[in-house]
């Protein structure tokens, strides 16, 4: 699991989310990538990224957040970002792990904060919006994509997630590729840059364990979303088809294009 990650100093959680088996074979490697944000990516970072050929960017931020922290790239890079217009979290500037942490104080007030989250990450409005994209994205040949948001852990894990689904890959791997968030590269480095903004707003009304909580992800979190859909629409995939527009034909293209 170790060996998909990019070591990077200043770009966080940076990995191939592919290689798994999923349905009729195996995930392509070096195609589909994801990470946290990129506003404090180091020059040998841009030089890493750049060398995978990355032709689409899929940012999972708001237009807030693209503001505040806006993604350094490599000078020769001429891809695309792609995003829907608008905010993908309820305070302005602000990841969705930050919007959980208000009235947060011990680690148990965070997993439920958490929890309560993800139930209504996958309805969010802008959010579903660049869903949509990043499918549609997928499914063209474009090349190597890269799928992030600000740490690279709940909107990331939840999209890379629902691709997983919808190719076929197992649960078990599924749930594997969403807690490698946990150890993926330099994990205290992530929690310690992610954090500032975080104690910035709640300060020492927080414990740290509670702050450890918040910044990391955990089998039940990925199970709210995935719940969520299902309570709504009674499976998975008629949440995706009815929400993300992945219809059969869709799925289609996206396992011809990316499972060998």
């Amino acid at each position: 699991m170790e060996n998909r990650v990019l070591p990077l100093s200043g770009i966080h959680n940076f990995r191939d989310y592919g290689g798994y088996r999923a349905r009729g074979g195996t995930l392509r490697t070096g195609h589909l990538w994801r990470s946290g944000h990129h506003f404090d990516a180091t020059p040998d970072d841009l030089e890493a990224v750049h060398r995978i050929g990355i032709a689409r960017v899929i940012d999972l931020r708001g237009d807030s957040e693209r503001a505040q922290f806006p993604c350094l790239r490599h000078e020769e890079w001429a891809g695309q970002v792609v995003f829907h217009p608008g905010e993908t979290a309820g305070d302005h500037g602000k990841a969705v792990h930050d919007e959980a942490a208000a009235g947060v104080r011990t680690a148990d007030d965070a997993r439920y904060a958490m929890v309560k989250l993800y139930d209504k990450l996958p309805f969010r409005p802008v959010l579903v919006g660049t869903f949509k994209l990043y499918l549609q994205t997928l499914a063209a040949d474009h090349g190597p994509s890269l799928l992030h948001c600000f740490a690279g852990k709940d909107r990331t894990g939840v999209g890379a997630a629902i691709v997983h689904r919808l190719l076929g890959v197992h649960a078990d791997d599924v749930m594997a590729d969403y807690l490698l968030t946990n150890t993926a590269g330099n994990s205290e480095a992530r929690i310690a840059a992610a954090a500032t903004n975080v104690r910035a707003s709640f300060g020492p009304k927080m414990t740290d364990d509670a702050l450890r909580t918040i910044m990391s992800v955990q089998p039940e979190f990925l199970d709210s979303a995935f719940a969520a859909m299902e309570r709504e629409h009674g499976r998975f995939e008629a949440y995706a088809e009815a929400v993300l527009g992945a219809d059969a034909a869709l799925v289609a293209r996206l396992e011809e294009r990316l499972v060998v």
